[in-house]
């Protein structure tokens, strides 16, 4: 257990949890383990490290490689026959078409003495795609045990509840076991842990309080942060190896790193260029957007009618409700000059920041800005919706509420600009006020 501690760090609790499931090798452990937590909360990792570490005999499948039924159980099967058939080192090819026949095959494959006397694991990743596959599989699996009456215990891995896998018709329940997410104290005794060997535990750990400082506000993924941990480092300890500065020396050394992590908070954070062009960077001192290659700013790839939807979010944001008439109606009758302030007497809308909108307005203008009629289908929504999960968009809101959700629209106007000339759309004449 020590050793176990000494690599999995901050989830002592859920490793004693496991251990105490597991039991001994020969005992008949849970049927099923359905472990659950946001990403990068140290599920997979714990758990195959814990598998590895004890030596139990187990096979770990991802469901996104596995996407179809056919896929999912060959694997299994093929894998477990690997693990059985190690020791004379002839292995042959399972084909399963149904999970009747894997039911029968898998007992085939653990009569060997190797797995008979202990228990069996199937380890099953990103288990939320088994819901799409046939109804029968996911009580099949929580059933195994006895079905297949052997020794064998399936790990469900996933980021989402139990109650959104629970079947109509009512099924075994797991042993269902959360991970929370780490907290900043978990983040930085995790991320000190890797520091280089060159330098000093305390030196390192200082560097990641100032980086943890900056971003943990904004990302609580733990891969991100070490990602951006060991892109940072090298201009953090700069002044220490230029030898203008010590290792204690903390407020130069933040003063030499800032202006770096504001744009790390642009650039390596969105992953909008690589790791090499942000090296780049660094040396050069230059603008992140100066940079050719990778950059969203210089190569845009949204569906079509995507960039159209954010282009009419853009200008939702940053004008007025009372323009659209004037902008988006082809007979929209006279408007007196007076009703608009001039440019110079009056603060830029960009300078005030977005505005919210409400989805009715989102679709007018879209409606008026492309150029073919289109139907508010499902496709449209899903659009929008994934323009909120890449973050160009931010939902304010639910559909819970009276007056429904609100949008903004979080991008430049030069990623606009970029975006409208993908199509060909001249955004500059509907910018009236700061233009």
């Amino acid at each position: 257990m020590s050793h176990v501690e000494n690599v999995v760090l901050c989830r002592e609790s859920q490793v004693s949890t496991l251990q105490s499931l597991f039991g001994e090798r020969h005992h008949f452990s849970f049927p099923s383990i359905f472990i659950y937590g946001h990403t990068a909360s140290g599920k997979t990792y714990v758990t195959q490290t814990l598998l590895k570490t004890l030596e139990l005999p187990h096979v770990f499948v991802n469901c996104v490689e596995c996407f179809t039924l056919k896929l999912l159980l060959e694997q299994i099967l093929n894998r477990l026959n690997y693990l059985s058939s190690s020791e004379d080192g002839c292995s042959t090819q399972i084909t399963c078409d149904t999970f009747n026949d894997f039911v029968r095959l898998f007992k085939q494959v653990t009569k060997a003495k190797s797995l008979k006397d202990q228990t069996v694991y199937i380890v099953l990743d990103k288990a939320e795609y088994l819901r799409d596959m046939e109804a029968n599989i996911l009580p099949g699996f929580l059933r195994l045990q006895e079905l297949t009456d052997r020794n064998v215990t399936v790990i469900f891995l996933s980021e989402i509840i139990w109650e959104k896998f629970r079947p109509n018709t009512g099924c075994f329940e797991p042993f269902v076991l959360y991970f929370p997410d780490y907290s900043i104290g978990n983040l930085q005794k995790i991320l000190s842990h890797d520091h280089p060997p060159e330098y000093s535990a305390d030196f390192y750990a200082a560097y990641i309080n100032i980086l943890l400082g900056v971003f943990y506000t904004v990302c609580r993924d733990l891969k991100e942060l070490r990602h951006l941990a060991v892109l940072n480092f090298p201009k953090y300890c700069e002044p220490v190896v230029k030898g203008e500065a010590g290792e204690r020396d903390t407020r130069k050394l933040w003063r030499n790193i800032e202006p770096h992590l504001k744009k790390a908070m642009q650039t390596v954070y969105l992953r909008e260029i690589s790791s090499s062009q942000w090296e780049k960077l660094q040396k050069d001192d230059t603008d992140p957007e100066q940079l050719e290659g990778l950059s969203a700013y210089t190569h845009v790839e949204l569906p079509y009618y995507s960039k159209f939807i954010l282009i009419a979010a853009y200008l939702a944001s940053y004008n007025p409700s009372r323009t659209d008439k004037r902008f988006f109606l082809k007979h929209h009758g006279k408007i007196k000059k007076t009703n608009f302030l001039k440019k110079h007497e009056k603060t830029s809308n960009h300078l005030l920041g977005p505005k919210l909108f409400p989805l009715d307005r989102l679709l007018a203008i879209l409606y008026s800005i492309v150029d073919s009629r289109v139907a508010p289908t499902a496709n449209i929504f899903s659009q929008i919706t994934s323009l909120v999960t890449l973050q160009l968009l931010t939902l304010v809101g639910h559909d819970d509420q009276l007056d429904g959700p609100k949008y903004k629209c979080t991008v430049s106007l030069d990623f606009i600009r970029a975006i409208a000339r993908t199509v060909n759309f001249d955004i500059i004449k509907y910018l009236y006020d700061f233009l």
